[in-house]
């Protein structure tokens, strides 16, 4: 049963900010600790909204240890191999089962599918843990603890207002995030942004297993299978196309690649990212919305201010090209549960010193490892994008050289365990 809402001023050990793909990884990794949890959650109903499909062997191993990987196989799809071409030729291909591991591929579903996954065992870890509506407005780092003001979403009385108390503070509340901007900590643009346009299509029957993808003179297009005979498609564009449709991407794709991503039929399922319409609605509908989203690069300029903890999007803002953000964010969660078990450790009066000096200790390295993950997926994530800009001339000549030298012995293994994140 879950909590009267009297208990809500009881202390906590973690209280997270945020119920998104990052912010459950972390409730079910302390909950599986046995901690003392509560997590609050702005929506008040779980997103129905596709964002990040791509799960990555690091990713997998973490599902695994709170008890939610089989399930999750049995729906998604298991990418084995990528492909790259220009101009209709192959230019090369990587094996994702030669990189070694238990998991030698990456699983691709829907976030929402994911979410769902990680939400239904939350529940069966700790009933009642999650406080859905409810938004955050202030928080006081008191030195032992951290209180966190709220509001219920929707309401403008007193009534309306709560407190949560915890030992720490953990924000999970993504690119945008409340918590971030209340513990003062900084947060600072990295290189050039980008835009694109994306929708989810029914698959045309091509290598249903191969991700592919097109580097091409105008820029690029990526294509990934899905679940349920669906593929994404992803096409850079040279400005943000809001209002456009699924033939306007559909067009885009014909143009660049030669190929009908939609076909006669027209069966479409466009549950990309914001601004998507309801998947029943869309389904065989050309006029359909694409999703349009805008790519830009962040770094928090800490991740650990007192007893506040980020994880996340609310960290680093990743560009989702490569698909590293949830997965890197669940790496995150990962290598902070056993940071805030050994903080949370009770100790004898006369030893609470060299706990607490163990604990910062701890959670310096957390911040210290998980900011230098986050800088070198900036990077690799930069170089991504930067392979898909609109290329001519020389610089194709170059770039197409290059793509071929990488798939290539003995480079093909590294770049396959690059893009498989085996690096985090």
């Amino acid at each position: 049963m879950p909590d009267s809402p009297d208990a809500e001023a009881r202390l906590r050990d973690v209280i997270i900010v945020g119920a998104g793909p990052v912010g459950m990884m972390l409730a079910c990794q302390l909950a599986v600790r046995g901690l003392d949890i509560v997590v609050v959650e702005r929506r008040t109903e779980p997103s129905l909204l596709s964002r990040a499909i791509g799960i990555h062997p690091p990713g997998l191993r973490a599902l695994e240890q709170i008890g939610v990987l089989d399930d999750l196989l049995a729906d998604a799809v298991k990418i084995s191999e990528g492909e790259v071409s220009c101009d209709g030729a192959l230019m090369g291909r990587l094996s994702f089962t030669r990189v070694g591991g238990r998991h030698p591929f990456v699983a691709a579903l829907p976030q929402y599918e994911t979410e769902s996954l990680l939400r239904a065992r939350f529940a069966q870890l700790c009933p009642g843990g999650l406080r859905e509506g409810v938004t955050v407005s202030g928080l006081l780092d008191q030195g032992d603890r951290v209180e966190l003001h709220t509001t219920d979403v929707g309401s403008g009385t007193e009534s309306g207002v709560r407190s949560f108390c915890g030992r720490f503070v953990v924000g999970a509340d993504g690119a945008r995030s409340r918590v971030r901007a209340a513990a003062g900590i900084g947060w600072r643009t990295y290189g050039r942004g980008a835009s694109y346009l994306m929708a989810d299509l029914a698959d045309r029957g091509v290598r249903s297993s191969t991700a592919r993808l097109f580097f091409e003179r105008a820029g690029v297009v990526e294509s990934f299978p899905l679940p349920a005979g669906r593929r994404r498609w992803v096409a850079l564009t040279e400005s943000l196309m809001l209002d456009s449709s699924v033939s306007d991407l559909a067009a885009l794709i014909r143009d660049r690649v030669g190929e009908d991503a939609v076909g006669r039929g027209g069966g479409t399922t466009p549950d990309g990212a914001d601004g998507a319409s309801d998947v029943a609605r869309a389904a065989g509908d050309r006029r359909a919305p694409a999703s349009a989203f805008a790519v830009q690069q962040r770094l928090a300029d800490r991740m650990v201010s007192g007893r506040v903890v980020l994880v996340g999007d609310a960290a680093h803002e990743i560009s989702p090209i490569g698909g590293q953000g949830m997965n890197l964010g669940w790496l995150d969660a990962v290598a902070l549960a056993p940071v805030l078990e050994l903080a949370l450790q009770p100790g004898p009066s006369d030893q609470r010193a060299a706990a607490a000096a163990r604990a910062a200790a701890a959670l310096a390295g957390y911040e210290r490892t998980r900011l230098r993950a986050a800088r070198m997926a900036v990077r690799q994530a930069g170089f991504n994008m930067a392979m898909g800009r609109p290329a001519t001339g020389i610089r194709l000549t170059a770039r197409n050289a290059l793509v071929r030298t990488l798939a290539l012995p003995p480079t093909r293994g590294l770049l396959a365990r690059a893009f498989t994140m085996r690096w985090l």
